[in-house]
């Protein structure tokens, strides 16, 4: 155990050195230098808060959890985010950057109206607080609390246990977010998000390397012939993620994360230029092309080890499989990476709905005329708060029937396709008025919610995706025909320079939907 807590101390604290020595000469009082890391951000940099932002231990033990019960249809998930980060690099991210954004909601005021801006503002914040944070510091909680077995060292209950790694995690996460803004996060998940990779490569590499007796290829082998059923990504209609999904809600749900989340496109808006962005967008896709490797196929292996006896808590099998394959000294390193993901999506959405407070909500409605260093101090006391309401949270999304991640992405589905709905209307559809995108944001939701959690009817929450979007597009077509859009805003309206893009960047885009579709194939036989 000391060998573990020391390792896991090493690389927390290299981790917090680095980002203050990248950082020591920065202005953190100004607008872009808080909000948009000083538009300096590189593709490299953005590529790596990117995915760490997405990959937390949401994915890790949620994700695992999930393939351990339900094997590689899940793969879903993550590989066709490739094909939405392709959309987002070449169409999503000039537009964006030549109107010269901080937020999203920013676009929906010149595009609708200010009312649109605050609806969506004040429902992202929601979502966060709601949803994702709670869920990551939860996450955490069991994988740290599993590691280090807290509760036994410090003799209390494990719910206690779990209670203090949540508040401990909280408070380092919003240390992070608070005193350092976006370029801290940025620099931190760039190194805890190849920390992520190795160490995930690590449990891979020691399982195999255990279950071949000491040939990888053996161990690999013996997994599949285990349970070759597990492999297969097209799966059943009844089954966790049906591959049906792929043509109804889930590329709307992946459009939506990679192209318009504030947590997410926020790194690309702190780009250098255009070029960088699109590096940032596009690396992004290559890297979750190999992600399954981390996040999915430890899931299974854990099947092979453990069999069906954790069904009931398939959460739990990340922590076991660790536990089980990696040598006592790298257990703290990988402890500490867990502790770096948890801390880069944590930080990450606190940056994004400081942010989107700040300026969408402060600076347009409380107080017009807050200068920069006000707007940094409320951005600050915004993440304290929110941090403290997600700390609250955190224990209540506990014992979801279906994993935490599939719990997650039901959840998101109350925001996001609504969202996703009037931004893409506003920037294909000029014909869709203000008073259109409000009623679609507002059927949508309720939509949603009836169907999924009130009714609960028995249609897989994915093509309910699909159907609230087509609903919405016919609300926001019939409204707008009644109440006609008058506002002719265009993004040149706002900056009429020329960006150069990336020279590789359609051609990278091209290998990346290609790649996703020899996935598809390869492992659909």
């Amino acid at each position: 155990m000391t060998l573990t807590i020391i390792s896991f101390l090493a690389f927390t604290a290299f981790v917090a050195i680095f980002s203050w020595y990248q950082l020591r000469k920065d202005k953190l009082d100004t607008q872009d230098g808080y909000f948009l890391g000083g538009k300096s951000l590189t593709g490299l940099v953005i590529a790596g808060s990117m995915l760490l932002t997405n990959i937390s231990t949401e994915h890790l033990i949620g994700m695992n959890g999930s393939a351990y019960k339900n094997g590689f249809i899940i793969i879903a998930w993550e590989v066709t985010s490739a094909i939405a980060l392709v959309i987002g690099a070449l169409y999503f991210i000039p537009s964006f950057l030549r109107m010269g954004l901080t937020t999203i909601p920013q676009y929906l005021e010149y595009r609708f109206d200010r009312i649109t801006r605050t609806l969506v503002a004040l429902f992202l914040i929601v979502s966060f607080v709601v949803t994702l944070l709670p869920i990551v510091l939860y996450t955490g909680a069991i994988n740290l609390e599993s590691i280090f077995n807290v509760s036994e060292t410090l003799q209390i209950s494990q719910q206690e246990g779990l209670w203090l790694t949540v508040i401990v995690i909280g408070i380092i996460g919003s240390i992070y977010a608070i005193f350092g803004g976006l370029k801290a996060v940025a620099f931190s998940d760039t190194i805890n998000g190849i920390g992520l990779f190795l160490g995930g490569l690590l449990v891979l590499g020691f399982a195999l390397w255990d279950i071949g007796d000491g040939n990888m290829v053996a161990g690999l082998s013996k997994v599949y012939k285990a349970a070759p059923e597990k492999f297969n990504v097209i799966g059943a209609r009844d089954s966790v993620l049906p591959f049906e999904t792929l043509f109804t809600g889930l590329m709307i749900n992946q459009l939506y994360f990679w192209c318009m989340n504030q947590t997410i496109i926020q790194r690309a808006f702190g780009a250098k230029n255009l070029a960088e962005a699109q590096k940032g967008l596009l690396y992004t896709g290559v890297l979750k092309l190999f992600i399954p490797l981390i996040i999915i196929l430890p899931g299974v292996i854990g099947f092979y080890y453990f069999g069906d006896s954790l069904y009931d808590n398939q959460d739990l099998i990340y922590p076991e499989l660790i536990k089980k394959v990696l040598p006592v000294g790298l257990t703290g390193f990988f402890a500490a990476v867990v502790m770096g993901a948890v801390l880069s999506t944590f930080n990450s959405v606190l940056n994004s709905t400081a942010t989107i407070f700040s300026l969408g909500i402060y600076k347009r409605h409380l107080k017009l005329n807050a200068t920069d260093k006000e707007l940094v101090w409320v951005g600050k006391v915004t993440s304290i708060v929110l941090a403290i309401c997600a700390i609250l949270a955190a224990p209540m999304v506990a014992g979801a029937p279906d994993g935490l991640y599939q719990l997650l992405q039901q959840l998101n589905g109350i925001f996001f396709i609504p969202i996703a709905s009037i931004i893409i209307a506003g920037l294909f559809l000029p014909k869709i008025s203000a008073a259109g995108a409000k009623a679609g944001l507002f059927v949508g939701l309720g939509f949603y919610v009836l169907t999924v959690f009130i009714l609960q009817v028995d249609i897989h929450f994915v093509h309910i995706w699909g159907i609230e979007f087509l609903l919405n597009m016919a609300v926001m077509f019939s409204v707008s025909y009644f109440y006609p859009n008058t506002n002719k805003f265009k993004p040149s309206d706002i900056s009429p320079e020329e960006l150069h893009p990336w020279k590789y960047a359609k051609l990278l885009g091209l290998v990346l939907v290609v790649l996703t579709i020899l996935i598809y194939i390869w492992l659909g036989n």
